[in-house]
């Protein structure tokens, strides 16, 4: 595709999240995968990593409805979201994760992770942040998920993404490789979405 016809995908997503009331055209990836997968029931408790500027907790709150529940955690402070728990730390932080587990008060339905690596334009690079960050967030998911719950989470194409999705089919029932048409086109961000989560210990 052109640079132009980018910049016309782009732009298009854009205008449509400023429309639509998002705070980034981000929100499209997951309200697609949402439709082709229904990772997000009424009544879930949602948990958002790497979830600033928060427009994938936009998204979650309202598939979840008035008895749904979404804690949204980033590095960066999250400004408020209506019927959103926001919170500021690392994932990887124990004691962040435990911040987690008492705000969320029961096991969580759905781990959403759309976090990505501060990118230095070493592709190579890039790509062991970004799996070492998908093996974070999917260690938060194996500690606060219950079985039977959720995964969502970016990765980049790369020679380490097949062991990180053998990783999570250790853990989840059902594992599909997604990449939802609002991705910029040349991007090598892909989604794994993964349903079914076994239990702790599955994995191991």
């Amino acid at each position: 595709m052109s640079h132009w016809r980018k910049e016309q995908h782009r732009e298009k997503y854009f205008k449509q999240a400023k429309r639509d009331g998002y705070r980034a055209r981000s929100a499209y990836k997951l309200l697609q995968i949402q439709e082709r997968f229904k990772v997000i029931r009424r009544g879930d408790l949602v948990v958002d990593l790497g979830a600033a500027p928060g427009s994938w907790s936009q998204v979650a709150i309202a598939l979840v409805g008035r008895r749904g529940r979404v804690v949204a955690l980033d590095l960066q402070e999250i400004a408020p979201i209506p019927g959103v728990r926001t919170l500021q730390g690392d994932m990887t932080d124990l004691q962040v994760q435990d911040q987690l587990i008492a705000v969320a008060r029961r096991p969580v339905d759905v781990v959403l992770s759309d976090a990505a690596p501060a990118t230095t334009g070493v592709k190579l690079r890039d790509h062991v942040l970004s799996m070492e960050l998908a093996l974070a967030a999917l260690a938060v998911a194996e500690e606060i998920l219950h079985p039977g719950g959720n995964f969502v989470v970016k990765v980049y194409e790369g020679e380490d993404l097949p062991a990180v999705i053998h990783a999570v089919k250790m853990a989840f029932r059902r594992v599909k490789i997604n990449k939802p048409d609002s991705s910029r086109e040349g991007s090598w961000e892909q989604f794994i979405v993964a349903r079914g989560y076994k239990g702790r210990g599955s994995s191991g």
